[in-house]
């Protein structure tokens, strides 16, 4: 292996690189300056997000199991964006609760171990690079959602992940099984030639399907959703709402459009339905929630039925709209989640009537919330509107008007449900509101990047254009 291919893997050594600093790290500073290794966490993975802008050029590796393109290369630095957010979201709750109980070098490697393995999972070239990559990126986060041994919730939530996980993991391999005994390889390229439209092809897909569904919370397979989140640490929450759901939404772009596209008059019938399902679920259950991490896991779930809507498409203007809509929805659910996580941090509240009257004694935090949830409602100028229009839009130009109907349908319920947070901020008083409080500097960082992303990526046009012409480089 030449000099120039460990460039093409550079994302995955040097955040293998970082992984293993902290284990050193760990072992070699003392515990009463322990607190540092936040610090230098961030500033080491914000390193390596700066590093993950240098081009790259596309190639594979390994026989073909690992390969990268200028997309693929692009999205990774999506998520290095989103999880470099999380890591300032989560800072201050860090140091309070993980670093006196010597856990928090544990927080960072776990996170960053379950990003290396959504790296491959995405570079993947054939269903073993695929699978292996999956499992890395999966068993990692149910150890962190574990994570505040303290609460019961927390450990309950831990439990029902790994065997949520676990059994999606299980019928994911078997789809895989099926898929491979009809197509004699494993390798995308392989597959995509040989595959066969029949009975026992259709039933792997399905299983397949129905294991990455898990991941993204698709209806039928989103139970796990709330529980996880309402017990999980709130920047592990928000971990699993954007960046594992972004990375499997990729993957399995990539795969229908390309390896699965041969049974496209199978899927698209199933995504259809699927779409319609997961954002009336979503948006319904959301209207009943008064936890603020139960509320924002049930509008993850109605998003990923829009989400869907792109899918349909299988085509580069598909590819686009989905993208540039995940990208947009990061930075929107990021700045909901990081409302709550620095109220959580400060005053411990998570419900959604101790958010009446914030707007008078923390208005910086409640225009926040409001941009966010104005995002992820779609109500223009923000980002959020021009990602649900290009989806519609798209849908539409394919002749699905009934589900773009729909879609506009649930983004008016949608609309209603986050208004209550708005109401409850700015209109409701409270006898006993949440106290001014300041955040440290990591949080007013991260929550600034999210505004500007909402705020630019609503007037910044030419990027999705430049999305565009990347997404024909999927295969």
């Amino acid at each position: 292996m030449s000099f120039n291919d460990i460039l093409v893997m550079r994302q995955e050594i040097v955040l293998l690189v970082i992984i293993v600093l902290m284990i050193i790290m760990e072992i070699a500073i003392p515990q009463n300056k322990k607190a540092g290794i936040v610090h230098l966490s961030i500033f080491l993975f914000g390193l390596h997000t700066v590093i993950g802008f240098f081009v790259i050029d596309d190639k594979s590796l390994f026989g073909g199991m690992y390969r990268t393109t200028e997309m693929i290369h692009f999205f990774k630095n999506i998520l290095n964006i989103g999880v470099f957010i999380i890591l300032l979201q989560s800072a201050q709750w860090v140091k309070n609760n993980l670093i006196s109980e010597h856990r928090g070098t544990e927080y960072f490697t776990l996170l960053f171990s379950s990003l290396l393995g959504m790296y491959f999972m995405l570079s993947a070239g054939d269903f073993l690079m695929f699978y292996l990559g999956l499992e890395l990126s999966t068993l990692p986060v149910a150890a962190l959602a574990a994570f505040e041994v303290s609460q019961r919730k927390s450990s309950e939530a831990g439990i029902k992940l790994i065997l949520s996980a676990a059994l999606a993991s299980g019928i994911t391999l078997f789809g895989i099984s099926l898929l491979y005994a009809t197509s004699s390889s494993i390798y995308f390229e392989t597959v995509s030639e040989n595959i066969l439209n029949n009975n026992l092809t259709i039933l792997g897909f399905i299983l397949f399907f129905a294991g990455l569904s898990f991941k993204i919370s698709l209806v039928p397979f989103h139970f796990w959703t709330a529980d996880v989140y309402e017990g999980a640490p709130i920047g592990i929450a928000s971990y699993l709402s954007v960046i594992s759901k972004g990375a499997a939404v990729f993957i399995l772009m990539v795969l229908l459009f390309t390896v699965l596209k041969p049974l496209m008059q199978v899927w698209d019938k199933l995504i259809y339905v699927i779409a319609i399902a997961t954002m009336f679920t979503g948006n319904l259950f959301a209207l009943r929630q008064q936890n603020m991490k139960r509320f924002l896991a049930f509008s993850s779930i109605a998003q990923a039925g829009f989400i869907l809507l792109g899918l349909l498409i299988g085509n580069q203007l598909g590819a686009a709209t989905v993208i540039y809509f995940v990208l947009i929805y990061i930075f929107s659910n990021l700045a909901a989640f990081g409302v709550v996580q620095a109220i959580s941090t400060q005053t411990g509240k998570e419900s959604m009537t101790d958010y009446e009257g914030l707007y008078r004694t923390n208005p910086n935090l409640s225009l926040v919330m409001m941009l966010a949830l104005f995002s992820l409602a779609g109500i223009p100028p923000v980002a959020g509107f021009f990602g649900k229009f290009f989806l519609f839009t798209a849908a539409a130009s394919e002749g699905y008007y009934m589900l773009v109907f729909i879609g506009v349908v649930n983004v008016t319920i949608s609309l209603y449900y986050y208004l209550l947070v708005v109401r409850a901020m700015f209109l409701r008083k409270n006898e006993n509101p949440i106290p001014f409080f300041k955040n440290d500097l990591y949080m007013r960082l991260g929550l600034l990047i999210t505004v500007a992303g909402i705020l630019v990526l609503g007037i910044y046009s030419p990027l999705y254009e430049y999305i565009y012409e990347l997404s024909n480089l999927i295969n």
